[in-house]
Parts: C-alpha cells; sequence; structure tokens
C-alpha cells in the first residue's frame, strides 16, 4: 500500500474478528517495522509488552480496560512502554555500526544532554512511544490489518499486572487484527490555517 494511502485509511477500529490471529512471519514483519521508528540518540527507548495470555488479557479488559472489546477480540495486543534510564545503559550498543568518530562523538554527548533532566528523559521516551506507535499502526494497515490505540484502562493497575519495572513509563495499548465493523466517518481535521503558522506565533 502507497504510505499517503495508509495514512489516510489508518482509523481506529473498535471491533475485532476474535478468531483471527497473525502468523509468527506477520507479527514479526510488523515489529521490525515498528523498530525502524527514529529515537533521540538512536536510544530505542522502547519495550514492547505484548499481551497473548487470553486470562491476562480478560482481566485487563474486565478489572481495568473500561469493558473494551479490542483488549480480548484483537489478533494482537501491544502494551507501549519505555525505558527513561535507556541512555545510561551501554550507551555504546547504540550506535556500534557507525563511524567510531561518530559513534564516540554521541555516546559521550549523551550522558551531559540527559543527566540531571528527568523531565527530558521523560519526554524522550514518551516522544519515542509516540513515533513507533504510529509506525506499527501504518505498517498494520499497510500489511491488510487495522489498529486501534488506546489509553482509556488504569495505568497504574496495568503497569502493576504486567510488574513494570521503575525506571520504565507507560503508555498506550495498541490493538491489531482484522476489523469486522466500518468506523465512523472521519470527525473531521482542523483546518491548517488554524494550525499551521509562520515563524511563530502570531501577536
Amino acid at each position: 500500500m502507497n504510505t499517503l494511502d495508509a495514512i489516510y485509511q489508518r482509523r481506529a477500529i473498535k471491533h475485532f474478528d476474535p478468531s483471527h490471529r497473525l502468523t509468527p512471519a506477520e507479527e514479526q514483519e510488523l515489529l521490525q517495522a515498528t523498530i525502524q521508528a527514529p529515537t533521540s540518540f538512536n536510544i530505542q527507548h522502547w519495550r514492547f509488552v505484548i499481551l497473548r495470555d487470553p486470562d491476562l488479557r480478560a482481566r485487563l479488559r474486565s478489572e481495568f480496560g473500561n469493558d473494551q472489546a479490542q483488549i480480548t477480540d484483537a489478533s494482537l495486543l501491544i502494551l507501549f512502554t519505555a525505558d527513561v534510564k535507556a541512555w545510561q545503559k551501554e550507551p555504546e550498543r547504540y550506535w556500534r555500526h557507525a563511524p567510531p568518530e561518530v559513534a564516540q562523538l554521541l555516546v559521550n554527548w549523551m550522558g551531559p544532554f540527559h543527566e540531571g533532566r528527568e523531565w527530558l528523559q521523560r519526554d524522550e521516551a514518551q516522544r519515542s512511544i509516540g513515533m513507533a506507535m504510529q509506525t506499527l499502526m501504518l505498517a498494520a494497515k499497510a500489511m491488510g490489518y487495522e489498529s486501534c490505540p488506546m489509553i482509556g484502562f488504569e495505568i497504574e493497575k496495568v503497569a502493576e499486572l504486567v510488574k513494570l519495572p521503575t525506571d520504565h513509563v507507560m503508555g498506550p495499548l495498541v490493538a491489531i487484527g482484522k476489523g469486522t465493523k466500518d468506523p465512523w466517518p472521519k470527525p473531521g481535521q482542523l483546518p491548517l490555517e488554524e494550525i499551521v503558522f509562520e515563524n511563530g506565533f502570531p501577536v
């Protein structure tokens, strides 16, 4: 599928065929595409938790997920999280294939850029999650699948459920699968003249 077609056709689908499953090869293709998303300093903060166990998904839906059907019915359910301290953890591995002078420059800059700026560490982790999510959803669309990003769940409870490490942050869930019902018409995008400014905001 053409990239622009995938962008315009991607929608948040709420109804999935519960009997459908992605093949292992499709799942690998989807995840490999997802990790092509950019990250600051190539840190690759994202950590993807694939929620595969039917009992766990049923509990998530009934206890913490506001009974959203896509939690149990989607072929694949991925919880996006990120390691906010990834910049500290063997940072040279993020640049192992780069020219040595480039790797040294970036690795040496990584620490001073992040050190003591917890707000920045969290912001960068969440930005990485967002870019990876969009990459996943567009890749799914290109493969003939539908998706639904989800934040309507009890974040703290789900963090406990998946044993989220203390140095990680939670992002949304993304459901992937075969849609069974057309989405509502698009509610409408704001006009460009309302959201795009030249060289700064008007005064």
